[in-house]
């Protein structure tokens, strides 16, 4: 397909508007982020749609009006309540959308089977002069590739569109800067399904209580049918994945834990101190420039291949901020990392009783974040880490029925020190942030102090995770004793398994803290509740 690159003049948008009325689909600005166009009462354009962006059909669309009178006179809704019309006096043309039962003109397309429509009034002068010129309401999503972060600027849509759409309007950048505000009011009391330009307290001003819906601020539930635009799980993401961090140390974490890999989306103040590539996005109290910065920012990090993953400060859940929330909390796909939780990390070679001493922090109020666990359950069946270790040590790895042939890893990954790195790179991101992720989901539960139980913690880079490292250490006879009981084995294999590990000094020099466990468990006890009141 040919696309038009057509600028904000009558002539080029006289163009794009009789390309509206045959069927066709064209990108244009509005106040919010640009939208992909067709003509709404035309279902098969409005196709055209999905197929460009590669949109799933379950996923409404909003409709698109030049004025009141417009929705009216083509009886989009049903009814335009009493409710419809005040908000629309206030609010429109504007980054608010409607949603009301819909009218008979409205084609299954554009409201995904829905019985309802949703509908706006924008404000941008192009998309008001292509309404016109087109004598059509517009359907219109987000004119970006389905689930990348939306386009608020031209290029975005050159970058996602051309070869895909018959038109792109040059309009320049968005004012706004994330998508529009959704608020149902086929429900009582109204409800918000999606928070964008206009608050929950402007909403309320109007209509009294609103309420916010779930999936605002929480995942859609499974089997759930989204009933407003950018309701999916993981969506407005960069190719690099992204993760929320939440607490007042946010530039110690992300200084401790961000390498060559990592962007960390900030605000001004935090710039100069944070060692990464960094993105600013606005003063820390300038929410409005937060929503207006932050999709072409994280475009802005796609075009950086070596960035792998991605750290933000966790927004407010209020005002305009509730609608960065809500945007980043999908393009994270919820993965929310807790700055401020206390963690320790636990090491020591095999036999050394690492086990025993996590049961005695965990009597003294600690979460246990176990790795190997988490390591276990990482290369189960059906883990999306087992096509990534096919495709480094081959396809025969994974047994006919989907299992995990340890032993054929194990010889191959094992085989050369760069081989076992490879398999390291692979597991070990996934583990600590398996670990993050459960740490965070403890601290919802009221935990505030955790072990993080890894036996490679320093081999794996996992104490930049820590506050403090502990090494547990033992006697040679007593981690004898222990692996030939544990493991049923001779003193011969033993001693090659404690031989095959790291020296003593190599947890002893690194840790902040050594812990000697020799078995006698009264003193040992003693001694961690000491570390508990005093050092840790």
């Amino acid at each position: 397909m040919e696309t038009k690159l057509l600028r904000d003049t009558t002539e080029d948008i006289t163009t794009a508007s009789q390309i509206i009325r045959d069927g066709g689909i064209v990108a244009m600005p509005t106040e919010t982020v640009y939208g992909l166009a067709a003509n709404a009462l035309d279902g098969n354009a409005v196709r055209k749609i999905f197929k460009a962006k590669g949109r799933p059909m379950d996923n409404p669309l909003i409709v698109h009006v030049s004025s009141v009178k417009m929705a009216e006179d083509l009886h989009l809704y049903k009814e335009f309540t009493k409710d419809a019309k005040a908000l629309a006096e206030k609010f429109w043309p504007g980054p608010l959308t409607i949603i009301l039962p819909k009218g008979d003109c409205i084609p299954d397309e554009v409201s995904a089977g829905l019985s309802t429509v949703a509908v706006r009034c924008p404000s941008h002068k192009v998309a008001q002069k292509l309404i016109e010129l087109s004598g059509k309401p517009l359907a219109a999503p987000s004119a970006n590739i389905s689930g990348k972060p939306s386009p608020t600027k031209f290029q975005h849509c050159v970058n996602d569109l051309m070869g895909r759409a018959d038109a792109i309007i040059d309009g320049g950048e968005c004012a706004v800067g994330v998508e529009s505000t959704v608020v149902t009011l086929a429900t009582n009391p109204p409800r918000l399904l999606r928070p964008g330009g206009v608050t929950v307290e402007q909403l309320e001003s109007v209509l009294g209580k609103v309420e916010i819906d779930d999936a605002v601020l929480d995942k859609l539930k499974e089997n759930e049918v989204a009933s407003s635009p950018g309701m999916k799980y993981k969506h407005y993401a960069p190719s690099a994945q992204v993760y929320l961090v939440k607490g007042r140390e946010f530039v110690k974490f992300v200084n401790r834990v961000s390498d060559s890999t990592t962007a960390v989306v900030c605000f001004d103040e935090d710039k100069s101190r944070i060692n990464s590539v960094t993105y600013p996005i606005g003063s820390r109290n300038d929410y409005f420039s937060h929503a207006h910065k932050i999709f072409d920012v994280l475009r802005q990090i796609d075009k950086n291949e070596n960035i792998k993953k991605v750290f933000a400060p966790l927004p407010r859940v209020e005002g305009v901020s509730l609608a960065v929330y809500n945007r980043l909390i999908r393009a994270s796909a919820f993965r929310i990392i807790n700055a401020d939780a206390y963690v320790v990390g636990l090491t020591g070679p095999t036999g050394a009783g690492k086990s025993t001493v996590a049961r005695v922090f965990e009597k003294n109020g600690y979460h246990i974040v176990d790795t190997d666990k988490i390591a276990r359950k990482a290369v189960e069946k059906g883990s999306p880490l087992l096509k990534r270790i096919a495709k480094a040590f081959g396809e025969d790895v994974i047994n006919d029925d989907g299992t995990l042939n340890r032993k054929l890893l194990a010889k191959r990954a094992f085989e050369t020190r760069g081989k076992t790195e490879i398999l390291n790179s692979i597991t070990h991101p996934y583990i600590y942030e398996k670990a993050l992720l459960e740490i965070e989901e403890y601290s919802n539960k009221g935990c505030d102090k955790f072990i993080l139980d890894a036996p490679v913690l320093f081999e794996s880079g996992g104490e930049k995770y820590c506050k403090k490292t502990v090494a547990v250490i033992s006697s040679l006879e007593k981690r004898i004793e222990r692996i030939i009981k544990r493991d049923n084995l001779t003193h011969k294999e033993a001693m090659r398994r404690i031989n095959a590990q790291h020296s003593d000094d190599y947890y002893t020099d690194r840790a902040d803290l050594v812990l000697y466990n020799n078995g006698e468990q009264r003193e040992l006890e003693n001694e961690i509740i000491r570390l508990i009141n005093g050092e840790l």
